[in-house]
């Protein structure tokens, strides 16, 4: 697994660590890397064959845990923490975190070598990001 593969395979644990991968979470995820080297200079074609080797992982024995054992020791420490963003991005987006989400989101905390409270502090910023504050 290369650096986009591991970058991707975080964010794709994301939006699919409730078991269902919707369509809206396919261009939800789409859509956060599309701008990002290397992501947006690869076709269609290319980002589909990515997810599909991401997926065929996700799908085998070990499921999620093995796809992120794999893919966080290749990251550095700032892509380390900027996989976590996005992925805290992506579960808190809709505003609505289920149990697996949460779950999800612990798991990646207590994996990566930063440290509980670093990484806590990193989600913590993305759920005020997404805090509807102003709703009366």
């Amino acid at each position: 697994m290369d650096t986009a593969e591991a970058f991707a395979a975080i964010a794709l644990g994301a939006v699919a660590c409730d078991g269902v991968l919707g369509r809206e979470e396919a261009h939800a995820l789409r859509r956060h890397l599309e701008y990002r080297l290397p992501y947006r200079d690869r076709s269609d074609e290319q980002m589909g064959d990515l997810f599909d080797r991401l997926l065929t992982v996700l799908r085998q024995d070990g499921g999620l845990p093995r796809l992120i054992d794999q893919a966080l020791p290749v990251l550095n420490p700032e892509q380390l923490e900027t996989s976590l963003a996005l992925a805290a991005q992506l579960v808190h987006a809709d505003r609505v975190v289920d149990d697996e989400e949460h779950a999800f989101l612990a798991m990646l905390c207590e994996r990566m070598p930063q440290g509980k409270e670093r990484c806590e502090a990193i989600v913590s910023a993305i759920v005020a990001l997404n805090r509807d504050s102003l709703a009366c």
